[in-house]
C-alpha cells in the first residue's frame, strides 16, 4: 500500500499532539518499517518548519529532515503540479497540493485528519484511524 501523509499528521508525531499522537506515531512506524509506503510532499517540510519554529533551532531542524527523508520518499513540486492544483475546485490550495502530488505517486490514500477537506480529490482521504483498521 502506498499513502501520501498529509503535514498535519506528521505534526501529530512531532509535536506530540496528545489525542491524535498515538494513531499518527503507528502510521509513521508503518511507513518507517516499509509495511506501507509513506510519501510526504515537498510542501510539507516547509510548512513544518514554519509551524514549528518557535521550538526549532537550526540542529533540530537538520535532525527532522533526516528523520523525515529516511521514512518517507519525499515527492517534488513540478510546475504542472502548481497548475493543476490551482484548477482543482479546494478551498486551501495547499490541499489541492497535496492531492496532485498523491495522484502523481499513485498513492492509495492520502492519511490526513482533516478528510473533509479533501472531498474533491483525485486520491481519497483517510484518517490514520481508519488506515490502520485496514492494515
Amino acid at each position: 500500500m502506498k499513502v501520501l501523509v498529509d503535514t498535519n499528521v506528521i505534526l501529530d508525531v512531532l509535536c506530540n499532539r496528545k489525542e491524535f499522537v498515538a494513531d499518527s506515531l503507528r502510521v509513521f512506524q508503518c511507513c518507517e518499517t516499509q509495511h506501507i509506503t509513506g510519501h510526504i510532499s515537498a510542501l510539507s517540510i516547509p510548512n513544518i518548519v514554519y509551524i514549528m519554529r518557535k521550538e526549532l533551532d537550526p540542529e533540530r531542524i537538520k535532525e527532522i529532515l533526516h528523520t523525515l527523508t529516511m521514512v518517507f520518499s519525499v515527492v517534488e513540486l513540478r510546475e504542472t503540479d502548481l497548475l493543476k492544483a490551482a484548477e482543482l475546485p479546494f478551498g486551501d490550495y495547499e490541499d489541492a497540493i497535496q492531492s496532485v502530488c498523491a495522484a502523481r505517486v499513485r498513492a492509495d490514500y492520502i492519511v490526513t485528519r482533516n478528510e473533509k477537506d479533501f472531498t474533491n480529490s483525485f486520491v481519497l482521504a483517510i484518517s490514520p484511524t481508519n488506515l490502520l483498521k485496514q492494515l
